[in-house]
């Protein structure tokens, strides 16, 4: 039985991964297959081919994407922009979402260190620690009531690590670590038991050291 169960484990280790990978992949492609319905029927792959070909939403969704950046990276896309921009800054509620929105866009995917930094604080009491991620600097406003340095930090669930809580921390009381962002989130999403590799990464860098003449 002893034998049974390692073998059963080992089985799992391989298709279990296997399988939510595809799981997740196909649930991606099946969402951006939708966009195909936006193409006039008599045109889409689908009535033109004969059969289902997967995918080729994939494929729309760049193009779209590609060709929305190409049209907003010059001066006529920049001033449409701001025209829609600003019809929807008109709307109550639609202004505040979009706004938001765009601002953690922007603020993620700019140079800086949002979501660039892996910290270790205290928390949710002393001697507790857990993983949390810069997110920025503070509202100057907090700075100058606080007295102190203090940093924005967002600190993920496990194993969702998509919600979580946001706080501001003192500069002093942050432990910043080496790992990698996506290590962090390996290590939140396992629940700790994939960890940064920091052996075998030391062992590279002796590597390339010997080899240096």
């Amino acid at each position: 039985m002893s034998r049974l169960r390692r073998y059963l484990i080992a089985g799992l280790v391989v298709w279990l991964p296997l399988g939510v990978t595809v799981l997740v992949i196909r649930l991606l492609v099946n969402l951006m297959d939708k966009l195909l319905l936006l193409v006039p029927a008599p045109y889409q792959p689908e009535n033109l081919l004969g059969f289902h070909v997967p995918g080729l939403g994939v494929v729309l969704a760049a193009l779209i994407v590609l060709i929305t950046g190409v049209l907003v990276a010059n001066f006529f896309g920049r001033r449409l922009i701001a025209a829609w921009e600003a019809l929807l800054a008109r709307i109550p509620l639609v202004r505040s979402i979009y706004a938001s929105v765009k601002q953690v866009v922007e603020t993620v995917f700019a140079k800086g260190d949002a979501f660039r930094k892996v910290l270790l604080i205290e928390y949710p009491r002393r001697d507790l620690w857990t993983i949390a991620f810069l997110t920025g600097g503070s509202v100057p406003e907090v700075q100058a009531k606080t007295r102190r340095e203090v940093i924005n930090v967002f600190v993920p669930t496990t194993p969702n690590p998509t919600s979580g809580f946001f706080m501001m921390v003192p500069r002093e009381d942050v432990i910043e670590l080496d790992m990698t962002v996506e290590e962090g989130l390996k290590l939140i999403m396992s629940l700790g038991v994939v960890g940064p590799e920091h052996k075998e990464r030391l062992l590279d860098t002796l590597a390339q050291e010997r080899a240096k003449p």
